[in-house]
């Protein structure tokens, strides 16, 4: 099989290790990629969001299965233009991308299906906004109803913060805050049958602690203990199945991932976003642990073949990851340094680049995510923060905590 893999971040590093390693996988061309996935696939240069240019790029490859990364191709219609040109594409149509690339319209749609989500306003207006923010109260939850690159949503105390952040989006949806701790969970979808991956857990915040801005993710840990034995099931019947038959019934099914990102509250697990793509940096621990052959688990999705395919299987441990930022990050980061121990296995690159010298340098706020599985959670934490110590980027940061919670049996459901 030859598969054309579309992204240049850590969720496509991490996606083209697993391709790779699937013996069914014969020729994996990712594009553009980045100096890590360039260790493991040929690199083209492609518009990523250029939905005409990356269904020429899959004709002229030949390509079996394109395998759609980021959300901003997949909202674009990327994944449609593929489809026309008879070719298996894993990732939603533009249409159903919507349910990332609009949270009032998720939100619209969790309604309709009946998903236990937290209550909201959509909110153009600062008359719209102070109502809403009024009935919810402190925490404020404040989220860009367009993509923002993991970035749009802003959790606060601080009201004239929250105002702020929604007048500089322009139209928000801004919900009541669901206490607990959060779960995300992937499932891989042809639009009908459904298969979820195991559940892992991110970490949003910039600083140890769960202090400082909202990120794009500064680390992530599976599989998660203290979660309840039967949140799997009960999310895939309350949710899960009830949004991919209100997307049918839409005429716009769902089909490629969808990632659910849970709060596990004090009345069982709600939605606090759907997504419409692998996460970053969970997927990096996720497909650790993923003893299926990827390849083949998202072509049975991408030609709806799902019903048929073997019950998933599992690598025995757990798995972390640690996010390496540049200066600055989450604000404007500082690129351009240099690069050491980069090429270590294990390490994932989501913000690099080569200099005309060779050297590797930083091109992004999340520059790299050190990855590491083990026997268990604690061992897999010690192995990922090793790899940490062994990578040098000046003015660079990292959380010490990922993943410290669970080894010290403080989080419980």
């Amino acid at each position: 099989m030859r598969v054309l893999l579309i992204g240049s971040g850590g969720r496509e590093h991490a996606l083209a290790v697993g391709l790779a390693a699937d013996p069914s996988v014969e020729r994996l061309i990712a594009a553009p990629g980045n100096p890590g996935i360039a260790a493991v696939a040929e690199l083209r240069d492609v518009t990523a969001t250029d939905p005409a240019a990356v269904a020429a790029l899959a004709v002229e490859v030949a390509a079996d299965l394109v395998v759609i990364g980021p959300e901003a191709p997949l909202v674009a219609g990327v994944a449609d233009a593929v489809r026309a040109k008879g070719i298996a594409c894993f990732g939603p149509s533009g249409a159903a991308a919507r349910l990332e690339g609009s949270k009032a319209f998720a939100k619209d749609v969790m309604a309709a299906a009946g998903v236990p989500t937290g209550r909201s306003y959509e909110c153009t207006t600062d008359a719209e906004v102070a109502a809403a923010l009024d009935d919810f109260g402190p925490p404020y939850v404040v989220k860009n109803d367009g993509l923002a690159a993991g970035k749009g949503v802003v959790v606060t105390d601080d009201r004239t913060v929250a105002e702020e952040h929604a007048r500089d989006c322009g139209r928000v949806v801004i919900e009541e805050f669901l206490d607990g701790p959060e779960v995300s969970l992937f499932v891989v979808t042809d639009g009908t049958a459904a298969v979820p991956l195991m559940p892992a857990q991110d970490f949003k915040r910039a600083l140890d602690g769960d202090a400082g801005p909202n990120t794009g993710g500064m680390g992530a840990y599976a599989p998660l203990s203290w979660a309840p034995d039967d949140l799997v099931e009960r999310v895939m019947a309350e949710t899960v199945m009830p949004t991919l038959a209100e997307m049918r019934e839409r005429g716009t099914p769902f089909a490629g991932l969808l990632y659910v990102g849970l709060a596990l509250t004090g009345k069982g697990p709600k939605v606090i976003e759907f997504n419409a793509r692998f996460g970053d940096p969970e997927t990096q621990v996720v497909l650790a642990l993923l003893a299926t052959p990827l390849g083949e688990l998202l072509h049975a999705a991408a030609t709806s073949m799902l019903a048929d395919f073997p019950a998933l299987r599992w690598h025995e441990g757990a798995a972390v990851t640690v996010v390496v930022a540049s200066h600055n990050y989450p604000g404007t980061p500082r690129t351009g340094d240099v690069i050491t121990g980069g090429e270590q296995p294990g390490v994932i690159h989501a913000g690099t680049a080569r200099r005309e010298d060779g050297a590797l340098v930083s091109a992004g706020g999340r520059v790299l995510s050190a990855t590491a599985t083990g026997a268990d959670l604690a061992a897999a934490r010690a192995a990922a923060y090793a790899l940490v110590e062994g990578i040098t980027l000046e003015g660079s940061h990292h959380r010490t905590d990922i993943a410290l919670g669970a080894v010290e049996g403080r989080i419980t459901a």
